[in-house]
């Protein structure tokens, strides 16, 4: 079974930039046909999916989070990360990592981040 495990630095300033770390067991990011993506929940709102990085390294995002969002990943560390730039108060929330292979959906615990001076 693919687990994940997200990790980060918990409180960002404004302005500054975010670096979250999805590392993944049970499972090769390469895998055929296996989608990884970034979600988030803001406190008192529902899910808002950020960007996704595919089995073959092909990345899609959220418009209106594309210009300033990046996913990448590290095929011999199996992790993948998240970058975001600019961050603003607004962009407080919990941060998950999901994978998803044919309707068979995996998440992380999650980890919090706070944007705040």
């Amino acid at each position: 079974q693919v687990q994940l495990q997200e990790s980060g630095p918990g409180l960002v300033k404004p302005s500054q930039t975010l670096s979250l770390t999805c590392t993944v067991s049970g499972g090769s990011i390469t895998t055929t046909y296996y989608y990884w993506s970034w979600i988030r929940q803001p406190p008192g709102k529902g899910l808002e999916w950020m960007g996704t990085i595919a089995y073959d390294g092909s990345t899609y995002y959220s418009p209106s989070l594309k210009s300033h969002t990046s996913i990448s990943r590290d095929n011999a560390k199996n992790t993948v990360y998240l970058q975001m730039n600019s961050l603003k108060p607004e962009d407080t929330a919990v941060y998950y990592c999901n994978s998803n292979s044919g309707g068979r959906s995996y998440w992380g615990q999650g980890t919090q981040v706070t944007v705040s001076s």
